[in-house]
């Protein structure tokens, strides 16, 4: 144990051990330099606002400010935007962000999906709306026929043509309820009259 208490003491180990440091910082110092360097230390791009551009102006200003991009889809179609324009970034605009940085971009749909019509053909006016409704359609107008049915739905139109249950029209469609008035129709009449 003396010895070992020795040779830390003796100046062959301190001058081991002051090497060992200096190179030790020379090395730690010369990394982050490199790093520095390498890693455009300090360097920003500010990512450019791409809301309501297209496709094909959103790839030429990306090119231009050195970022790189990807598309991905939008399920979601806003009436406020151009169709095939750019909903949303990540990361958003005025965002600094290293050169050569992805940018994630949502683009707005040509349309809103398709959603089918439900079976409201024989329910009452009141729990078709609701069943409309709740597939995201909308009821524009009622128009009442003769039918003995109050307030039951006999048809369903759409930009005044007929539609059936389980058609396909884009959501938030204007639909036409064809409803029953409550009276009895006149074929009823003259068909029991000529019995």
């Amino acid at each position: 144990m003396k010895n070992f208490l020795n040779f830390l003491r003796s100046k062959t180990f301190l001058i081991q051990i002051g090497l060992a440091l200096i190179v030790t910082i020379l090395l730690v110092f010369g990394v982050l330099q490199w790093l520095k360097s390498t890693t455009n230390h300090g360097e920003f791009v500010e990512v450019p606002d791409f809301s309501k551009l297209s496709v094909m102006e959103m790839r030429k200003s990306v090119e231009e400010a050195g970022l790189r991009y990807e598309v991905l889809d939008s399920a979601n179609y806003n009436p406020e935007y151009p169709r095939f324009s750019i909903i949303t970034q990540d990361p958003p605009a005025g965002t600094k962000v290293k050169a050569n940085r992805k940018i994630y971009f949502a683009v707005n749909p040509s349309g809103y999906k398709k959603v089918t019509v439900p079976n409201i053909i024989q329910v009452t006016k009141r729990n078709a709306s609701s069943m409309l409704r709740a597939v995201g359609l909308d009821v524009q107008r009622v128009t009442y026929i003769d039918q003995l049915g109050k307030d039951m739905v006999y048809y369903i139109k759409h930009k005044g043509k007929d539609v059936k249950p389980g058609d396909k029209l884009p959501k938030t469609s204007k639909i036409e309820l064809i409803c029953g008035n409550g009276s009895i129709p006149d074929s009823a009449i003259i068909r029991a009259d000529s019995e």
